[in-house]
């Protein structure tokens, strides 16, 4: 069997690089960002891509770029739509945003491909992201529910979920962290999988964990790196770097002396929370803190354990487990963003042997499957699977009137 794959806003393939590790086969690419199009070009030529607004094509124009007929099976569809309308770091107008939008037309494509099963990537945001009515008539025009003045968290995801499952789909997901599935870097998110044959899919188990035994161990920053002979990175500004000389691997801000703390952070040593991103070295015995689209930022600062400068394009890869010899496009911005953005090799490839694994069952063996193991970690979260929101959708008093029935 093929195994053939359609990905959709597919970046600089971090999740493609995982999938077909994994053994599974990708046929087509979609990708809006021209710098993350290039990317594709550069290192798989031959692989047929979409550079435009996926909103532009039907299910059918999807098949045909691939190369599918109509006939043939479509083992995968996976993406992960825009996530800054659901991003803690945003507005989180959820789908009053046109990128939330975007979300909703990636399901109606999985109704007209109808893949065998789908993967959805997402950030953590989208689990407490409030649904928004659209205003325009544009938007009132996709059918969504009428303007509400109550809106709960989580009615983003549930409006979602409710759309898979007219379609047919199971939906089953949680919020996992990239560290458990051998990822150099602590990186949540969430991951929807779905079966066309309406039966769960079980959570991804964990390969790995902080302490080790019985599983494998977290994979250290000191591990991904070791070997690198190259590095491009951007520069620190010599009036934060007078600081960060300051410090050893693993500290941060808190470990300045007293005297230079406040100095250091100037207005922002009176914001709330821990500030932990501030003056940032990373520690070289953990997993790599999740890796932002500029190293840079003061608040989500990534700077090397020891030496002056933030963490490089070539070591940002290593963590994202990209192959050594993957080429990206762009200026040194542009690389970081596209690096920062990507989904880790690794999850991809835990994502693929699952859905191998899944798919060798017979349907009476997957009917009685353990969906949940409630001893396995899989986040630092609770309230993050599936059966948390089927309980949700039962007890929320809300006017949106969304007809929840899963």
């Amino acid at each position: 069997m093929k195994y053939n794959v359609i990905s959709t806003f597919s970046g600089a393939m971090g999740l493609d690089n995982g999938l077909e590790r994994g053994g599974l086969n990708i046929r087509l690419c979609v990708e809006f960002e021209h710098a993350m199009a290039e990317t594709i070009r550069a290192n798989r030529p031959n692989l047929p891509l979409i550079e435009d607004d996926i909103r532009n094509y039907s299910g059918k124009d999807l098949r045909k770029k691939a190369g599918l007929s109509p006939r043939e099976e479509v083992f995968l569809m996976c993406g992960g739509p825009p996530c800054q309308a659901f991003s803690t770091a945003g507005k989180r107008k959820g789908f009053d945003d046109a990128r939330g939008n975007v979300f909703l037309k990636y399901i109606e494509l999985i109704g007209e491909v109808k893949p065998k099963y789908f993967l959805i990537e997402n950030v953590r945001g989208l689990l407490s992201a409030s649904y928004r009515a659209p205003q325009t008539d544009e938007e009132k025009s996709f059918g969504y529910p009428p303007a509400t003045p109550k809106e709960e968290k989580g009615t983003a995801l549930l409006y979602a979920l409710q759309k898979i499952h007219d379609l047919g789909y199971s939906a089953t997901f949680t919020l996992y962290d990239a560290a458990n599935y051998g990822v150099p870097q602590r990186r949540e998110r969430v991951i929807i999988l779905g079966s066309r044959d309406g039966l769960e899919i079980p959570l991804i188990p964990p390969t790995h964990s902080e302490h080790g035994a019985p599983l494998k161990p977290w994979v250290t920053f000191r591990e991904a790196v070791t070997g690198i002979t190259e590095c491009h990175a951007a520069k620190l500004p010599e009036k934060r770097l007078k600081y960060f000389r300051m410090l050893k691997a693993g500290q941060y801000w808190k470990d300045l002396p007293e005297d230079i703390q406040r100095e250091a952070m100037g207005n922002s040593f009176e914001l709330a929370g821990g500030k932990t991103g501030f003056y940032r070295r990373l520690a070289w015995d953990l997993p790599s803190p999740t890796l932002v689209t500029c190293p840079t930022m003061p608040a989500t600062d990534l700077a090397h354990p020891e030496e002056d400068r933030p963490l490089s394009i070539e070591e940002y890869a290593r963590i994202q487990m990209f192959p050594d010899g993957w080429h990206f496009a762009g200026k040194l911005a542009d690389i970081y963003k596209q690096i920062g953005n990507a989904v880790p090799t690794g999850l991809g490839y835990a994502a693929a042997k699952h859905l191998l694994w899944f798919d060798s069952l017979s349907p009476s063996e997957k009917k009685h499957l353990q969906i949940i193991d409630q001893h396995v970690v899989y986040s630092r979260y609770r309230n993050t699977t599936h059966e948390y929101f089927k309980a949700l959708a039962k007890r929320i008093d809300t006017p949106l009137q969304l007809g929840f029935n899963f």
